[in-house]
C-alpha cells in the first residue's frame, strides 16, 4: 500500500501569518485548522537539533552568524520573532524536542525536513532520526523525514530504518524512481513551478505519493490537484484548505 499524505501541509508552520520554524508558526497552523506542518532541522554549534531553515541567523532571528559555529545556549537567546511582526517580539528558535512536545500535545503530525548545515549532512540525518526514535511513542504514526541532502536520508535510514522518509527534489528528475528505492523513500516531494502531469501519472504508476511546495495561490493548487497531485506544502493553509477536498 502506498503510503498515505495528507492534501495540506502547513510549510513552516504557517510562514505567511507567523514566524517560520517557530512554535508559534506551529500553534498558528493549527488554530487554521491544518493537520499536518512541516518544518525544518539542522544542528547547532554543540549538536542540539534546532528548527532553522538557514545556515546563518541574520534572516529569522536578530543574530549574527553561522548556526553550525554558534552554541544552542546563544541561539536561544535570540529573537525570532520580531523580524515577521512586533506581535512576535520575544519568539525564540525551537528546539527539535520542543516541537516534538507541541506536536504531540495538540495531536499535529509533520513532516520534518532534514535540513543539515555544509558538510553536516550524515551527523544530521543521525540526530534528528534518534531523537525521534527515543521521544515518539510508538502508538502513534511517526512524522515523515525528508531532504534534499540523501547522505542525510541514508543516514536517518541507517540509524532508525522504521522511519518513513521522502525525497525532496527541485524539477523531478529522470532518474527520480532510481533515488527513491535506493533510498527507500515512501514520497518524493517536488517544486510546483516545473511540474508537468506526465510526470504525476508517472510517479502515481510507480506506487508513489507526490507533494508538491510551496503553492500559495488557489488557481494553482486547483490545476496541481487535478493532476492528481496528493499533498500541497503551503504557507497559506488557509488558502488552500477549502479546496482541497
Amino acid at each position: 500500500m502506498a503510503y498515505r499524505l495528507p492534501r495540506v501541509v502547513g510549510h513552516r508552520g504557517a510562514a505567511a501569518s507567523a514566524p517560520e520554524n517557530t512554535l508559534a508558526g506551529l500553534r498558528r497552523a493549527l488554530q487554521l485548522g491544518v493537520g499536518w506542518v512541516e518544518f525544518d532541522v539542522k544542528l547547532t554549534g554543540d549538536g542540539v537539533p534546532i528548527l532553522m531553515h538557514d545556515a546563518v541567523l541574520e534572516r529569522t532571528t536578530d543574530g549574527r552568524g553561522a548556526v553550525a559555529d554558534t552554541a544552542y545556549a546563544a541561539i536561544r537567546e535570540l529573537d525570532a520573532g520580531a523580524w515577521f511582526g512586533p506581535e512576535f517580539a520575544g519568539e525564540r528558535v525551537p528546539s527539535f524536542d520542543e516541537a516534538i512536545d507541541l506536536l504531540l500535545s495538540h495531536g499535529l503530525a509533520a513532516n520534518v525536513e532534514i535540513k543539515p548545515c555544509p558538510g553536516r549532512e550524515r551527523e544530521t540525518g543521525t540526530a534528528v532520526a534518534r531523537r525521534l526514535a527515543e521521544r515518539w511513542p510508538s502508538e502513534r504514526p511517526p512524522p515523515l523525514l525528508s531532504s534534499f541532502a540523501e547522505a542525510a536520508l541514508e543516514a536517518a535510514r541507517e540509524a532508525v530504518p522504521a522511519l518513513p522518509r521522502g525525497l525532496l527534489v527541485g524539477a523531478v528528475p529522470e532518474d527520480w524512481r532510481a533515488r527513491l528505492e535506493r533510498l527507500g523513500c515512501v514520497s518524493l516531494h517536488c517544486s510546483h513551478r516545473h511540474l508537468e502531469p506526465a510526470a504525476v501519472s508517472a510517479v502515481h504508476a510507480a506506487g508513489y505519493p507526490l507533494l508538491v511546495y510551496t503553492v500559495n495561490e488557489a488557481e494553482r493548487a486547483r490545476t496541481l490537484y487535478s493532476w492528481g497531485v496528493d499533498c500541497i506544502c503551503t504557507d497559506r493553509p488557509e488558502a488552500i484548505l477549502p479546496i482541497a477536498g
